[in-house]
């Protein structure tokens, strides 16, 4: 049985759906999302431990002879992972009571099994708690269905129509679990499109070491590898790391690794502000793209250790006490390659222009000609807060062109966000065009021609995708063709879509304040000089004092509107009087 991306997307959340209700996400998500990962170790086991009895029978082994070598470590790999009897489905299926014990011996099998990969991943979730799951017979009967539900999901390779699938079904689930748990869901996940955003206008490229100093479940991370795929190119020939703080959001985001292929990536659990993971010799480690979603304006970020950083991190100033949006950038300058490296940062529009020790910051990066762009996002993007946030956009290797400017791109206004009803939205057809005002730099030629470029990669990727999925179906299940075609259909229109509305909406005009009309290219983005943001501006990156995105109101003809009245007089008037004949004929009239 195969299962396409939508049809695995709805059975992983009815698993959710037996918890919901009785539970806050915030409370069963790991638990979730754990026994997920374990089904599939389970799976993929049971299909490699059947094809190694298979091979050594067909080599001439008894089936006993082959069973025994089949039960060796050793012969797993490659993502199947081995597991001992008791981490296997089946086992935990035959057991008949105290269920939820069961299975935290098997996770904590599984872990030790595969230390290597899974140390301290599995072995914290806990599925007998009585404080979570209720009394001994309420928790047995919950951990029943759990099991049988997550039976009637099959996860083994042959069911997935590729690997990927299972990955973006994985984080399907953590963007529901976001969306469930209010103000917390924003700590652990950075909404897909603000992620895809900073990704292509980083623009890693294979053999780049890249970090996110706090990586959440990983989101970051794995569009940076995604980005390569797309390209054509081998993720695996990227290094990636990351670091995060929250205990098991880190184990949430080592499976998300996992699952996506990438059992190489190193994160590393710890606060990246008082201790830093990635440093060698009593140095900070490199690299050539650092991204991230820092917590907004964070109180308790390190300001008692900030004086006397080993790292010197806090040179060009201490951040505020209560407002640790700055440290995390020193941060990632910091680690950013010198000469090289470009950092990539989602922060509150507060940094940009607050002044005090966060002013003489953002005067020290301007004077070391860091900022190459500064990108303003539509309010309610994220979870957990309707504030708008900006992209800074950081370079030690400015091209000659950008050096001694700074782009500024106002994308919050119509036409750059699609408007939900809780939330807004960065769809293909947004991106393509804020990515394209990034890399065309104010040039008329440029954006739309970098547009084109990008969308054709998008859609070389969908269709490479498509070929491969319809390749499989061919194989085991034909019936489904027409289902991923259809899926791809709609994804190809839409970037395709995407790419025609940018041709007529690039050189659109616009009403201009003042009077006359301007470009979107005019309307949405400026190109300044440091001199005039430290002259006239006094290093204020405050977005509004460069580009005004917002239509302008509408300008009055005096005269013309005076016509209207007069007009609208003569008619009552009229009106006035004809009422005052009919009142004259029943008697009324004077």
């Amino acid at each position: 049985m195969l299962l396409t991306r939508q049809q695995l997307n709805d059975k992983i959340w009815g698993a959710a759906d037996l918890l919901r209700g009785s539970l806050d996400s915030s409370d069963f998500k790991n638990h979730i999302l754990s026994l997920l990962f374990l089904k599939r170790l389970s799976d993929v086991f049971e299909e490699r431990h059947a094809a190694i009895i298979e091979d050594w029978i067909s080599q001439g082994k008894s089936r006993e002879e082959a069973e025994e070598i089949a039960n060796d470590p050793d012969e797993y790999g490659d993502g199947a992972y081995f597991l001992p009897p008791s981490a296997r489905w089946p086992h935990l299926l035959k057991v008949a009571e105290n269920r939820a014990e069961a299975i935290d011996k098997a996770l904590v099998a599984a872990e030790d099994a595969n230390s290597r990969y899974l140390e301290g991943v599995l072995a914290t979730v806990r599925f007998n708690d009585v404080r979570r799951f209720g009394e001994a017979s309420e928790m047995d009967g919950l951990m029943q269905r759990l099991l049988h539900h997550f039976s009637e999901i099959p996860l083994g390779n042959k069911n997935l129509l590729e690997p990927d699938v299972l990955g973006n079904a994985y984080e399907f689930l953590i963007e529901r679990f976001a969306e469930t748990a209010g103000k917390k869901g924003g700590e652990f996940y950075t909404p897909r499109g603000v992620v895809r955003l900073l990704v292509e206008i980083l623009d890693p490229q294979e053999g780049m070491r890249i970090n996110d100093p706090t990586c959440g479940s990983g989101g970051m991370i794995i569009e940076c590898g995604h980005h390569i795929a797309e390209r054509g190119g081998d993720p695996r020939n990227l290094t990636l790391t990351g670091q995060e703080k929250n205990y098991g959001t880190w184990a949430i985001c080592r499976l998300n690794m996992l699952l996506h292929g990438l059992p190489d990536a190193d994160i590393r659990a710890g606060d990246t502000i008082r201790s830093p993971k990635f440093v060698t010799e009593g140095a900070l480690d490199s690299f050539d793209r650092v991204i991230a979603n820092p917590p907004f304006s964070l109180k308790e970020w390190g300001h008692d250790i900030a004086e006397g950083d080993p790292y010197a991190r806090f040179t060009p100033g201490v951040p505020p006490r209560t407002k640790g949006d700055m440290a995390f950038l020193l941060h990632m300058l910091e680690i950013a390659k010198p000469a090289k490296g470009m950092v990539g940062v989602v922060l509150p529009h507060g940094v940009l222009f607050r002044g005090a020790a966060e002013g003489k910051i953002r005067q020290h990066l301007l004077e070391q000609d860091l900022v190459e762009a500064v990108i303003g996002l539509p309010a309610q993007l994220f979870f957990g807060t309707g504030i708008p946030a900006a992209l800074l956009i950081c370079n030690w290797n400015k091209p000659a062109a950008r050096k001694g400017k700074v782009l500024f791109i106002d994308a919050s206004t119509d036409g750059l966000y699609r408007e939900g009803k809780s939330r807004n939205f960065l769809d293909p057809r947004d991106l393509l065009r804020i990515t394209a005002l990034f890399h065309g730099y104010g040039d008329p030629k440029k954006v739309p021609a970098s547009a084109k470029k990008t969308a054709q990669i998008w859609a070389t990727d969908l269709t490479r995708q498509r070929d491969k999925q319809l390749a499989r179906a061919a194989q085991d299940d034909p019936a489904l063709a027409t289902l991923i075609t259809e899926d791809f259909q709609k994804r190809e229109t839409e970037i395709t879509q995407a790419q025609k509305d940018l041709q007529t909406w690039f050189p659109q005009e616009h009403r201009a304040i003042g009077g006359g009309t301007r470009t979107s290219l005019e309307k949405h983005t400026a190109i300044v000089s440091l001199d005039e943001i430290a002259k006239e501006h006094r290093h204020n990156l405050n977005i509004t004092r460069y580009v005004d995105a917002a239509e302008p109101p509408e300008q009055l003809d005096v005269a013309t509107e005076l016509k209207k009245l007069r007009d609208l007089e003569q008619q009552r008037d009229k009106a006035e009087a004809e009422m005052n004949e009919l009142l004259k004929e029943f008697g009324y009239g004077k």
